[in-house]
């Protein structure tokens, strides 16, 4: 079952010039329309993923040489490890041999696309202050930062830590964006892609990056899902604010500009966040799977989940997009929301507005296409719906948006419970600056501070209710 954005939305950018006093971007420019692209079905990457019994044993390296394959990498403490090059013989005398617990078929998922137009806008220059988000130029558009009451925080001071670490399982990041230079820790960011199989021919994204955009880092955003996520949660309020200012984001890309997210790099990504300081990990990514046919990988699943969580780390994940009813999914592995310890969040969105600067109208009215269920939601925060948007950086080297490449201060609006996700990673982040790794009192921390909607109590719906920053902080 693939989880997207919703179909039917805008996607709307705007650019401003900050360094100068005004600056006039081409009106009406246009983009392909995004959901003209195919989203990529689930397919082989040609590797294997291999599940230890306890640690890995000392001679599998020279066990899967002696198969004709390679490692892709392995993590020994959480017993698990990824494998290329073998054929479906080899593969099943290695799972057969001891220490070895399963061997299974990687797979590929996609993040279905939206709808997009591109709409540039002129703009004058704003002094910034990340000690004052609210200053950020477009912050009038930020519907979103007023309904969690981020902007209470902010006054109160709590604006992040640069010791907080926020990981993002995404697209990549685009670290010299206005929003976002200076906010991304450039020595733990890194491409976990790899070369994998599209349709059996070997692809590499990082070899794209040095064709395009030569001197970018591997893990820049070819695409712009991450570099939105990205801002949401931490931005230098340049041009739109984030839910903190002084959060570190790293960057980790287990998803590639063609719409494919090769499990082995989700779960690679998850032990890397783990095993390198993440406070928070942001998974703004789906992941559906038949039990039937795929139960092991809610196995692998949980078992990524738990080491990530015995490190002290904090799992926000994204409910999905389809108005699904994760109570009642049968035998399907819908989302993440299904792991052990995570913050589910799904979306709340305006039902109108009169312009992008609003007024807006009910905006705590849930999400049309956001999943639900009481079993899964924790909590609900913002992500758009009708023509409100969640607006934040535009990546530069977006290869699907290629008008963001004109400037670093433009900014794109988004529908999605991946947006929702950020900002509930962002509150997240904010309470690790005060409690430190302890991801039990941070989920309470947040669930306790959400305002309750819907019914009273767990709602399937809101969950615990519409997520509160300043509440969750105890403000």
């Amino acid at each position: 079952m693939r989880r997207s954005f919703l179909l039917s939305s805008t996607l709307v950018a705007a650019a401003l010039a900050a360094c100068s006093e005004q600056s006039v971007a081409p009106e009406n420019s246009q983009t392909p329309s995004l959901s003209s692209k195919k989203a990529a079905e689930p397919g082989e990457t040609g590797r294997r993923i291999v599940s230890f019994v306890g640690h890995a044993p000392r001679d599998f390296a020279s066990r899967i040489r002696a198969l004709g394959g390679k490692i892709d990498w392995v993590n020994s403490d959480a017993g698990l490890a990824t494998v290329s090059g073998l054929r479906a013989t080899a593969a099943a005398s290695l799972a057969k041999q001891s220490g070895i617990a399963s061997v299974d078929q990687d797979l590929t998922f996609a993040l279905d696309l939206p709808t997009s137009r591109l709409q540039a806008k002129p703009a004058r220059a704003r002094v910034q202050s990340t000690n004052d988000p609210a200053s950020a130029f477009f912050f009038g558009l930020q519907w979103n930062m007023l309904a969690i009451h981020a902007d209470q925080a902010w006054a109160a001071g709590k604006l992040g830590s640069s010791d907080v670490n926020v990981f993002l399982l995404d697209t990549g990041i685009d670290y010299l964006h206005a929003d976002l230079a200076g906010l991304v820790d450039l020595t733990r960011s890194t491409d976990l892609l790899g070369t994998f199989d599209v349709d059996g021919v070997p692809f590499t994204e990082a070899d794209t990056v040095a064709k395009y955009f030569p001197g970018r880092a591997p893990f820049t955003d070819l695409f712009f899902h991450g570099t939105h996520v990205g801002a949401t949660i931490s931005s230098n309020a340049v041009v739109a604010a984030g839910v903190t200012s002084k959060s570190t984001l790293v960057a980790v890309k287990v998803c590639a500009y063609l719409d494919i997210c090769p499990f082995s790099s989700v779960l690679n990504g998850l032990l890397y966040a783990a095993s390198n300081g993440a406070d928070v990990i942001n998974m703004s990514l789906g992941g559906g799977f038949v039990k039937a046919g795929n139960g092991r990988f809610v196995g692998l699943i949980n078992k990524t989940f738990n080491y990530a969580r015995s490190k002290g780390a904090t799992i926000v994940v994204a409910a999905g997009n389809a108005a699904a009813d994760l109570d009642h999914v049968g035998n399907v592995f819908v989302t993440y929301c299904d792991s052990p310890g995570v913050i589910c969040v799904s979306a709340t969105g305006p039902t109108s507005q009169v312009s992008d600067f609003g007024p807006w109208t009910d905006v705590d009215h849930f999400a049309s296409y956001s999943n639900f269920g009481r079993s899964a939601i924790s909590v609900a925060a913002p992500g758009g719906d009708n023509d409100s948007f969640v607006w934040a950086a535009c990546s530069q080297t977006s290869l699907l948006i290629p008008d963001c490449a004109a400037s670093p201060t433009f900014v794109v609006g988004v529908q999605g419970t991946s947006m929702s996700t950020a900002h509930v990673s962002g509150a997240a982040a904010s309470l690790a600056a005060e409690l430190g790794r302890h991801h039990s009192q941070i989920k309470h921390g947040i669930q306790q501070g959400a305002d309750d909607l819907g019914k009273p109590g767990t709602d399937p719906f809101y969950g615990k209710g519409r997520l509160n920053v300043a509440g969750a902080l105890g403000l």
